[in-house]
Parts: C-alpha cells; sequence; structure tokens
C-alpha cells in the first residue's frame, strides 16, 4: 500500500459498538482503517474490539499503525469490549475518557453510531466553537447516515441558534479518503469573543500544524 504522508500523527475516531445493519457502515470503519494507514496517521478510539469500534481499530493495527484504546476501568471486561487492541489506557470515567482522547488527538471523525458517538462528535464540535482546541471536526456520512442530523443543525442555523460560523466546523463526506483530504485542507475561524477566551485546556488540545501530539 502506497503511504502518503500528513499532517496529522495521531486522529480520534468516534464510532458504534454495534457494526449497524448495513454491510456499507462496516466496510467504511474498515477503508477508514486502511486510509489512515495510508497516510501513516495512528488512532486513539474508546478501545475494545467489538461493533465498528473492533473494525476500524484492526484494520490500523494490521497495517502496522499504533492504537490507542482509551476505556474507563468499568467497561474493561471482555465479555462488555472485547479483547483489547494495541495499547490500553484504562481511565476512571468517562468524562476522562472524553478528555484523554481528545488531548491524544490531532483530528476527530465520527464513524455512524448512536447515542456515545453522537455525544462525543457534538462535545468536541462545542469545544472547537469555543475556542478549547482548533482541531479538524470531521462526519464519515456513510449513505447518508447523518443527513437528518446535519439537517437539524442547518435548522438551527436558520433559527439563530448557530451561527454559520460555527456550522462549518462540521466537515462532512459521504467517503474516508475524500473526508480525510477535507480535514487535511481545514482552517479554524473564530469571531472576536471566541478569539479572546482563555481556557485551561488550550495549551494541551490545540492542534498546530507540523507539531507533535501532546501527551
Amino acid at each position: 500500500m502506497e503511504e502518503t504522508k500528513s499532517r496529522f500523527k495521531r486522529i480520534c475516531v468516534f464510532c458504534g459498538s454495534s457494526s449497524g445493519k448495513k454491510l456499507s457502515y462496516q466496510e467504511a470503519a474498515i477503508q477508514l482503517g486502511n486510509e489512515l494507514v495510508e497516510r501513516r496517521i495512528d488512532l486513539v478510539y474508546g478501545g475494545g474490539s467489538v461493533g465498528l469500534m473492533g473494525l476500524v481499530s484492526q484494520a490500523v493495527h494490521h497495517g502496522g499503525r499504533h492504537v490507542l484504546g482509551v476505556i474507563p476501568k468499568t467497561l474493561m471486561p471482555r465479555e462488555i469490549t472485547g479483547e483489547t487492541i494495541g495499547e490500553v489506557k484504562a481511565v476512571a470515567d468517562m468524562h476522562q475518557r472524553k478528555a484523554e482522547m481528545a488531548r491524544q488527538a490531532d483530528a476527530f471523525i465520527a464513524l455512524p453510531g448512536g447515542y456515545g458517538t453522537l455525544e462525543e462528535l457534538l462535545e468536541v464540535i462545542t469545544w472547537a466553537q469555543l475556542g478549547i482546541h482548533r482541531k479538524p471536526v470531521g462526519l464519515l456520512n456513510v449513505d447518508g447516515y447523518y443527513n437528518s442530523l446535519l439537517t437539524f443543525i442547518d435548522k438551527a442555523v436558520d433559527e439563530g441558534f448557530i451561527s454559520p460560523m460555527a456550522r462549518r466546523i462540521i466537515v462532512s463526506a459521504p467517503n474516508a479518503k475524500e473526508l480525510v483530504r477535507q480535514l487535511e485542507e481545514y482552517e479554524p475561524e473564530f469571531d472576536e469573543i471566541t478569539s479572546k477566551l482563555v481556557w485551561d485546556e488550550v495549551d494541551r488540545l490545540s492542534y498546530v500544524p507540523g507539531s507533535e501530539v501532546t501527551t
């Protein structure tokens, strides 16, 4: 497989612990893993080997890239999350899990998933809106899975609850290759108020092109 150099060292992937009913969801997870390998990008994710989480992590691991699974101790039993893949970092709770994944990553991608995936996605979007990080956020919209979510967000823009600038935080594409290409080209925007905010998390979460991941 031909490798392509990326500006990202590691990408955090949010996705379902289920595989979904469509084969296309599973294929998209494997394709995303292969795209990360091709671009020499490591993976950070929620740990375990079940569902789409297992498929993307196995693809990256089998491709020779580093895989870091961040998982709360309560969810570590094998019957819950399956066999561990790559390096595993145990944390106390779900809040620490999200914070650690964010610290470890240069960008975020959401595959199809349920409540957990949606919650993780919306939180990193909110952090970007507030200037807590400057990392790209991508939505892998497989077979239009997230069309309804994007329609809702556009409605919120129309009704004045989300600014057009904040809407542009979300980068979406139907396949992994196109999505990662768009994330590589993404440049964050900030309004006058957000640009003046100072957060304790900024130094640990901000992405600077060409930098190494802060651990």
